[in-house]
Protein backbone atom coordinates (compact mmCIF):
# COMPACT_ATOMS: atom_id res chain seq x y z
CA UNK A 1 0.00 0.00 0.00
CA UNK A 2 1.33 3.73 -0.74
CA UNK A 3 1.82 6.34 1.57
CA UNK A 4 -0.69 8.77 1.71
CA UNK A 5 0.71 11.87 -0.19
CA UNK A 6 -0.23 14.78 2.82
CA UNK A 7 -1.10 17.93 1.02
CA UNK A 8 -2.53 21.64 1.67
CA UNK A 9 -5.37 22.40 -0.59
CA UNK A 10 -3.56 24.93 -2.43
CA UNK A 11 -0.95 22.06 -3.03
CA UNK A 12 -3.16 19.76 -4.13
CA UNK A 13 -4.52 22.25 -7.07
CA UNK A 14 -0.73 23.14 -7.90
CA UNK A 15 -0.36 19.33 -8.71
CA UNK A 16 -3.53 18.84 -10.48
CA UNK A 17 -2.51 22.05 -12.70
CA UNK A 18 1.23 20.86 -13.26
CA UNK A 19 -0.40 17.61 -13.97
CA UNK A 20 -3.27 18.90 -16.42
CA UNK A 21 -0.40 21.60 -18.52
CA UNK A 22 2.07 18.04 -18.60
CA UNK A 23 -0.42 16.20 -19.94
CA UNK A 24 -2.21 18.92 -22.57
CA UNK A 25 0.37 21.26 -23.72
CA UNK A 26 3.67 19.94 -22.64
CA UNK A 27 3.28 16.47 -23.97
CA UNK A 28 1.82 18.29 -27.73
CA UNK A 29 5.11 20.27 -27.52
CA UNK A 30 7.39 17.43 -27.24
CA UNK A 31 5.49 15.24 -29.75
CA UNK A 32 6.05 18.25 -32.47
CA UNK A 33 9.71 18.42 -31.70
CA UNK A 34 10.09 14.65 -31.91
CA UNK A 35 8.30 15.21 -35.71
CA UNK A 36 10.79 18.34 -36.39
CA UNK A 37 13.80 16.02 -34.99
CA UNK A 38 12.55 13.37 -37.75
CA UNK A 39 12.58 15.75 -40.13
CA UNK A 40 16.46 15.74 -39.62
CA UNK A 41 17.62 12.25 -41.40
CA UNK A 42 19.48 9.34 -39.99
CA UNK A 43 17.71 8.84 -36.31
CA UNK A 44 20.72 7.05 -35.09
CA UNK A 45 22.96 10.41 -35.33
CA UNK A 46 20.04 12.40 -34.64
CA UNK A 47 20.73 14.63 -31.29
CA UNK A 48 17.73 16.72 -31.76
CA UNK A 49 16.03 13.37 -31.76
CA UNK A 50 17.59 11.57 -28.77
CA UNK A 51 16.87 14.92 -26.72
CA UNK A 52 13.50 15.46 -27.81
CA UNK A 53 12.94 11.05 -26.80
CA UNK A 54 14.70 12.03 -23.30
CA UNK A 55 12.80 14.96 -22.67
CA UNK A 56 9.64 12.89 -23.75
CA UNK A 57 10.81 10.46 -21.50
CA UNK A 58 11.25 12.89 -18.17
CA UNK A 59 7.94 14.23 -18.93
CA UNK A 60 6.25 11.10 -18.98
CA UNK A 61 7.54 9.85 -15.46
CA UNK A 62 6.78 13.05 -13.82
CA UNK A 63 3.01 12.38 -15.24
CA UNK A 64 3.57 9.07 -13.53
CA UNK A 65 4.33 10.35 -10.58
CA UNK A 66 2.23 12.91 -10.63
CA UNK A 67 -0.79 10.95 -10.78
CA UNK A 68 0.48 8.34 -7.98
CA UNK A 69 0.68 11.48 -5.72
CA UNK A 70 -2.91 12.45 -6.77
CA UNK A 71 -4.19 9.00 -6.01
CA UNK A 72 -2.65 8.93 -2.62
CA UNK A 73 -3.55 12.30 -2.06
CA UNK A 74 -5.13 13.24 1.65
CA UNK A 75 -6.05 17.06 1.86
CA UNK A 76 -4.88 18.37 5.36
CA UNK A 77 -7.96 21.24 6.19
CA UNK A 78 -8.69 23.14 9.25
CA UNK A 79 -10.65 20.41 10.49
CA UNK A 80 -7.57 17.91 10.76
CA UNK A 81 -6.02 20.82 12.96
CA UNK A 82 -6.34 20.94 16.49
CA UNK A 83 -6.78 24.32 18.42
CA UNK A 84 -3.45 25.94 18.45
CA UNK A 85 -0.83 23.12 17.53
CA UNK A 86 1.28 23.17 14.96
CA UNK A 87 0.13 20.78 11.81
CA UNK A 88 0.07 20.89 8.19
CA UNK A 89 -1.14 23.95 6.64
CA UNK A 90 0.13 26.48 9.32
CA UNK A 91 2.37 29.11 8.90
CA UNK A 92 4.62 29.86 12.09
CA UNK A 93 6.75 32.38 13.55
CA UNK A 94 9.82 30.94 15.72
CA UNK A 95 12.85 32.74 17.08
CA UNK A 96 16.14 31.32 17.01
CA UNK A 97 17.19 31.71 19.83
CA UNK A 98 21.55 31.22 19.03
CA UNK A 99 21.21 33.38 16.34
CA UNK A 100 18.18 36.11 17.97
CA UNK A 101 16.12 36.36 14.69
CA UNK A 102 12.79 35.57 13.78
CA UNK A 103 11.76 32.74 11.07
CA UNK A 104 8.62 31.93 9.31
CA UNK A 105 7.42 28.88 7.75
CA UNK A 106 4.75 27.15 6.59
CA UNK A 107 4.20 23.68 7.12
CA UNK A 108 3.33 21.14 4.34
CA UNK A 109 3.28 17.67 3.21
CA UNK A 110 7.13 16.67 1.76
CA UNK A 111 5.08 16.94 -2.14
CA UNK A 112 4.86 20.38 -1.40
CA UNK A 113 7.86 21.53 0.29
CA UNK A 114 9.95 24.42 -1.25
CA UNK A 115 12.75 25.96 0.96
CA UNK A 116 12.81 28.90 -1.40
CA UNK A 117 9.27 29.84 -0.44
CA UNK A 118 9.80 28.98 3.28
CA UNK A 119 7.43 26.11 3.03
CA UNK A 120 8.90 22.83 4.68
CA UNK A 121 7.77 19.35 4.89
CA UNK A 122 6.46 17.67 8.48
CA UNK A 123 9.08 15.30 7.52
CA UNK A 124 11.63 17.76 7.71
CA UNK A 125 13.90 17.87 11.06
CA UNK A 126 12.47 21.40 12.40
CA UNK A 127 9.06 19.96 10.58
CA UNK A 128 8.52 17.37 12.54
CA UNK A 129 9.99 19.12 15.61
CA UNK A 130 7.45 21.50 15.63
CA UNK A 131 4.68 19.50 14.75
CA UNK A 132 2.18 19.69 17.70
CA UNK A 133 3.61 22.56 19.52
CA UNK A 134 2.11 25.76 20.61
CA UNK A 135 2.79 29.30 20.84
CA UNK A 136 5.30 29.65 23.81
CA UNK A 137 7.01 26.31 23.54
CA UNK A 138 10.60 25.82 23.15
CA UNK A 139 11.81 23.02 20.61
CA UNK A 140 14.70 21.36 20.73
CA UNK A 141 15.81 20.15 16.56
CA UNK A 142 18.76 17.94 16.18
CA UNK A 143 20.36 18.48 13.25
CA UNK A 144 24.05 17.30 11.93
CA UNK A 145 25.52 20.14 13.32
CA UNK A 146 24.41 19.83 16.94
CA UNK A 147 20.45 21.10 18.70
CA UNK A 148 19.32 23.97 17.35
CA UNK A 149 16.40 25.41 19.67
CA UNK A 150 13.49 27.88 18.86
CA UNK A 151 10.87 29.39 20.37
CA UNK A 152 6.90 29.50 18.81
CA UNK A 153 6.06 32.71 18.73
CA UNK A 154 2.78 32.45 16.45
CA UNK A 155 0.61 29.91 14.67
CA UNK A 156 -1.41 30.72 12.44
CA UNK A 157 -3.50 28.94 9.84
Amino acid sequence: MQKAVLLTSEGLKALQNELENLKTVTRNEIAEKIKIARGFGDLSENSEYDEAKNEQAKIEARIVELETMLKNARVIDEIDAADGKISIGCTVKIHDIEFDEDLIYTIVGSAESDPNEFKISDESPVGAALIGHVEGDVVTVATDAGHIQFEVISVAR
